[in-house]
């Protein structure tokens, strides 16, 4: 049966695919009021994950939204991470962050919660749903109404776009199509995203040239288990639709995941099917053993083929998640990138709608997350040659030199500190939008803890759930809030700090304004208060928009 009904004709931003990158997406969005829908094709929430992991900055962007504790709750923290699976770890606990650490928590139990999550901000997220085609107006991207080929019987939705929207075909439960308009469209719907193409957005990389495989078993053998280890299987234990905690390796109940790249079938085609045999198979000739495997819940085959959007905007149609960048599962990134886009794009794509984003402020969203992207899919290309030099014969000894190099090399802590900044994705940095920016412009605001002016103690990231901007001041302007809250009320939370956590990098600044997201949209060492008046009003007009009119 068609419930076509259940799906709303028009909303000002249609968010297609509901994986961690749509929800959070469609999240952001109401926060800032937006009337928002998530379609996803499947029938039925992820059972299976292809991804385990939070890293740290996703982790920050819950606690900043109030949902790190219903994460922390689910999953098990991780202080050391790897690099190419060399033997020396990644030590997130060192890094300038108060979550140092990535969250074991499988992707289902990451949609769970913020399905939850869209579900209290009344975010409707219709399920069966495909999208098949989109045409764009004219004024979109002044390339005129562009769209998937379709044939449709007569009667059926087709057309133009309205002027100033999109027009998306879907395609139903029970087969109807229908048009749905939209002021914009997202697409949060995979590597082989319908809406990347709809849209005619270049996905410019490299084709797979190498497989690894997964499998989610219900029964293992410990003791063999360290045997997989030292022949470089991923071994990683999994909760099974059960109570949350971290299961032993195959204790009833709950599964193991075994992770390899078997180099007799690293050729093999990600689309040819994986069999429990195939799988015992390559353990076998890795370790010696199979494991003791059998009740596979899940068996999947993976590629390195890797791709990064042209641009992650054309018009009115945008892109996030996967379906702007694709890669080698390394270190576990994707989905870390992915919300991460999310949570840019959110508050942006919100302004936008409601009439207020200053010039340019869309357009940020490329201009700041495109290099991510690039940078992600460049150091998983480097992770998995790392690890496929060490399987092909004639490279064996020196690829082996090599990662032993490398190895020694994040044993200096500096190193370590900056490979695990980048992978953590706490060392993000946006570029600043103005010459004479000061240098923590474009960088994540530390969480320190502060007293303003007639409240309790409260972290930074206590300040940041209703997605508005926060403008600290730090140097008691007394005549903070007149200036501030009659234009700009509704968009920016200004406080009056009487007293924070020391930092060295914070001497000497006497304002920052903090974006929704977290990062620092702009800050001032300006001893004269009329001069810290004037820069206010300009970095507030430039980031929250022309102030209203009272």
């Amino acid at each position: 049966m068609d419930v076509a009904t259940e799906v709303a004709d028009e909303v000002d931003v249609l968010v297609v695919g509901a994986g961690p990158t749509g929800l959070m997406l469609g999240t952001e969005l109401a926060l800032g009021g937006v009337r928002v829908q998530i379609l996803e094709r499947r029938t039925a929430a992820q059972r299976d994950s292809r991804a385990l992991t939070l890293h740290p900055r996703s982790i920050e962007l819950m606690d900043q939204r109030g949902l790190v504790e219903r994460f922390l709750a689910r999953g098990r923290a991780v202080p050391e991470w790897h690099f190419a699976g060399l033997a020396t770890r990644l030590d997130f606990s060192a890094l300038d962050t108060r979550h140092g650490y990535t969250l074991f928590l499988a992707q289902a139990r990451t949609e769970q919660l913020l399905t939850e999550r869209a579900r209290e901000l009344a975010v409707p997220v219709r399920r069966g749903y495909e999208v098949v085609g989109l045409r764009q107006d004219a004024d979109g991207d002044g390339a005129g109404p562009t769209g998937l080929g379709l044939a449709r019987r007569d009667g059926e939705p087709g057309g133009h776009a309205a002027a100033g929207g999109v027009e998306v075909d879907v395609r139903g439960p029970g087969g109807g199509l229908r048009t749905v308009r939209a002021r914009y469209v997202v697409g949060c719907d995979g590597g082989r995203s319908t809406v990347r193409r709809a849209a005619g957005i270049a996905f410019p990389g490299t084709d797979e040239t190498l497989t690894g495989v997964l499998g989610d078993f219900a029964v293992v053998d410990p003791a063999a288990l360290d045997r997989a280890r030292a022949a470089g299987v991923l071994v990683a234990p999994l909760e099974a639709d059960g109570p949350a905690g971290g299961p032993a390796e195959g204790r009833a109940g709950g599964l193991t995941r075994l992770v390899l790249i078997d180099p007799r079938r690293m050729r093999t085609p990600s689309a040819e099917p994986l069999t429990p045999e195939e799988f015992r198979s390559s353990l076998v000739d890795l370790c010696g053993t199979d494991c003791g495997v059998a009740q596979p819940r899940w068996l999947s085959r993976f590629g390195n083929a890797t791709r990064l959007a042209a641009r992650y905007r054309a018009g009115r149609v945008l892109l996030a998640g996967d379906a702007a960048h694709i890669h080698f599962p390394a270190a576990g990134q994707g989905l870390n990138t992915g919300l991460q886009d999310a949570m840019n794009l959110g508050w942006k794509l919100a302004a936008e709608i409601n009439g207020w984003a200053p010039p340019g402020l869309l357009d940020s969203y490329h201009a700041e997350r495109h290099p991510v992207g690039q940078a992600v899919t460049e150091n998983t290309e480097v992770q998995t040659l790392l690890m496929e030099l060490t399987l092909l014969p004639p490279y064996q000894r020196p690829a082996a030199a090599l990662r032993t190099l490398l190895t020694e090399l994040l044993g200096i802590e500096e190193v370590n500190r900056r490979l695990a900044g980048r992978i953590s994705g706490l060392d993000t940095a946006y570029p600043p939008t103005a010459a004479d920016a000061d240098p923590l412009a474009g960088r994540r605001m530390p969480d320190i803890a502060l007293t303003a002016a007639g409240s309790a103690a409260v972290r930074v990231h206590e300040l940041l759930p209703p997605g508005r901007f926060v403008l600290l001041d730090l140097a008691g302007d007394e005549q903070l809030r007149q200036t501030v809250t009659p234009g700009w009320g509704p968009r920016v939370t200004a406080l009056t700090v009487t007293r924070h956590d020391h930092r060295a990098d914070l001497d000497g600044v006497r304002e920052i304004l903090i974006r929704p997201d977290g990062h620092i949209a702009w800050a001032t060492r300006a001893p004269s208060l009329p001069d810290r008046r004037i820069e206010r009003h300009r970095a507030l007009t430039d980031w929250a928009g022309t102030p209203a009119q009272g």
